[in-house]
């Protein structure tokens, strides 16, 4: 990635990140990776360090426009520091899975220090079972879940024994600008971006005349699908409230080769297996706070992958969202699969996602300082969506950093908008993983939630005929002779087919 491809200023939709993130809500993607032995500090850190030429944003740190003229832009960091990026941790003993869960959210939790570049590795040291740890935070502002994964894999490496990077000599780069050149740049950036703006809308019309108004009709499909989600107001579950500042997670694996098997059986993609998976555990939940779901369904929002082949490696955001409604009083997981996939087929057959995104371009035309100024009103309560689920193919072999294989990496995501449990799902080496993140201390209540996912997939298994993989599960170790169901990151796979 060239520096010179870089772009300075930020998207309207990449600042958008930044406008709308809050104290309680920070707007962070990131991981938990578990390594067989021990990473090395030192070694990581020198290895990051020759490699984040390759990656030269992660050298960069935001610097806002006066009086938001425009957005913000991406300046060299005078002070870059990489020990102010990659920490050092060390677990107390025992070092057992749920000292890393916790641990993990606590560090997960807090906002990133927008003085300098938004991103952070903690590398994790005396976990149990001769394993460490890494967690990453990198800010949505800078990547969205897709280049978030291309990244991380210029950081790993395919094979263990891997030479040396030998480090590149750093350019001579310009200092941050002062104000009033950086008031004159966003200011020219801003005009540039409107006559572009106005370029584009003008071809719009022109295509529409020539070849059809496409354009015109994905945006009514979108809006036709929305009406019905914005007049009548979600059935709040209980964990749609005013987040807090705390976190706590819980995390589950299960064998790539027996999804693929599920949806050769039943049908629908991967992502259908996932959200009816989904659906079987929230209906547990929701009857473990005592709330009915007979006929009831759960509004998810899935975000949507719109970059193109050759947007591969850039950074940045470039994803649309589907509002599914997915079912959870229907027993049948078979059936609820089927119920899913049938509803995102129509989604998807409608064009939904590109609709949506063409809307969300809308916000191209709100000035920066109009934009950064409703970023920082109250967020309005949530009437729309139960939860966010993103679901994230990563590299499908095993990974490498400093001669230690990566065994298990499961997603952490970021949470707002009184949505207080989030599901976030990644592919890694023939394995799925999912990370689910709670606004609270408490882990109770989402350790539940992630049992209830276990179960689930059990279940969804056993109606689908497929056969339980004997692929073993590398990640995260269960305490001896300890209540399985307690322990917050071992895969449960307790006879969910004969519970209730």
């Amino acid at each position: 990635m060239p520096e010179g491809s870089l772009s300075k200023r930020f998207s309207a939709q990449d600042a958008s990140f930044l406008y709308l993130e809050k104290e309680e809500a920070p707007l962070h993607i990131g991981s938990l990776g578990i390594f067989e032995g021990q990473v090395q500090y030192q070694r990581f850190v020198d290895t990051v360090n020759a490699k984040l030429h390759l990656i030269p944003r992660y050298l960069q740190r935001v610097v806002p426009a006066p009086f938001n003229v425009g957005h913000p832009s991406w300046e060299w960091d005078p002070d870059f520091d990489i020990t102010r990026h990659i920490m050092r941790v060390k677990i107390d003993a025992p070092g057992s899975d749920e000292q890393l869960m916790e641990l993990s959210a606590k560090l997960f939790a807090p906002k990133l220090d927008r003085g300098k570049p938004l991103w952070e590795l903690y590398i994790i040291e005396g976990l149990a079972g001769d394993r460490s740890a890494m967690v990453s935070k990198v800010h949505h502002c800078l990547v969205d879940g897709v280049s978030g994964v291309e990244l991380f894999m210029i950081i790993m490496d395919v094979s263990a024994d891997m030479p040396p990077v030998e480090p590149r000599p750093l350019q001579e780069r310009p200092p941050i600008p002062g104000p009033l050149k950086l008031f004159a740049e966003a200011a020219l950036d801003t005009l540039s971006q409107r006559i572009d703006r106005i370029a584009e809308v003008q071809r719009s019309i022109g295509d529409s005349l020539t070849v059809g108004s496409e354009r015109g009709r994905a945006i009514v499909r979108a809006l036709e699908n929305s009406r019905a989600y914005v007049t009548a107001p979600v059935a709040r579950a209980p964990f749609n409230k005013p987040l807090q500042k705390d976190r706590s997670a819980a995390v589950s694996e299960f064998s790539f080769a027996e999804i693929r098997a599920i949806r050769q059986s039943v049908g629908g993609t991967v992502n259908d297996v996932v959200l009816a998976v989904l659906g079987g555990a929230l209906g547990r939940y929701l009857e473990m706070h005592g709330q009915s779901i007979e006929g009831r369904a759960m509004r998810i929002l899935t975000p949507v992958n719109v970059r193109s082949e050759d947007e591969r490696g850039a950074l940045g955001n470039r994803v649309s969202m589907l509002l599914v409604e997915v079912p959870v009083g229907v027993s049948d997981p078979v059936e609820r699969l089927q119920i899913v996939n049938a509803r995102t087929q129509v989604l998807k057959r409608t064009g939904v996602a590109q609709g949506t995104e063409i809307l969300s371009q809308g916000i191209n035309d709100v000035p920066p300082a109009l934009q950064a100024f409703m970023g920082s009103l109250p967020t309005p309560p949530n009437t729309l969506a139960n939860m966010i689920c993103t679901n994230v193919p990563g590299p499908m072999i095993p990974l490498y950093t400093v001669g230690r294989r990566l065994l298990s990496l499961y997603p952490l995501v970021p949470l707002g908008w009184e949505m207080g449990i989030g599901c976030g799902v990644m592919s890694y080496d023939q394995k799925l993983t999912f990370g689910l993140m709670s606004a609270s201390a408490d882990a109770s209540d989402v350790t539940r939630l992630k049992e209830f996912v276990d179960q689930a997939f059990v279940e969804l298994r056993s109606a689908a005929g497929v056969e339980k993989s004997d692929i073993p599960q590398l990640g995260l170790a269960e305490d001896e002779g300890a209540d399985r169901r307690r322990v917050a990151g071992a895969t449960v796979e307790s006879m969910a087919a004969d519970a209730g």
